[in-house]
């Protein structure tokens, strides 16, 4: 991202990475969705605090472009790099 974009990106992903904290010191259950993309999906699915991703409406869209079987197997594979590189594992 360019210029200040990069800096508004990262402030508001601080922002959802202390929510989620706090969702889960509360007790709560953490959900995220709604705008994540292949582009952003790997920051939230590394959060360790978020059990459930609602991703249906983006892959239902991109299924139109790629299909649906190639939008999942795409966007599980990205989650699971994310959640392996966050906890230490070494993604071949």
């Amino acid at each position: 991202m360019a210029g200040g974009r990069k800096a508004d990106s990262d402030h508001e992903f601080a922002k959802l990475k202390n929510m989620a904290t706090l969702a889960l010191d509360l007790g709560l259950e953490v959900h995220a969705g709604h705008g994540i993309t292949f582009d952003s999906v790997k920051p939230i699915a590394a959060l360790p605090e978020v059990m459930e991703l609602n991703i249906g409406h983006f892959i239902i869209g991109e299924a139109i472009f790629s299909g649906l079987d190639s939008s999942i197997r795409r966007m599980r594979a990205l989650m699971d790099e994310a959640r392996q590189e966050a906890s230490g594992v070494t993604v071949a």
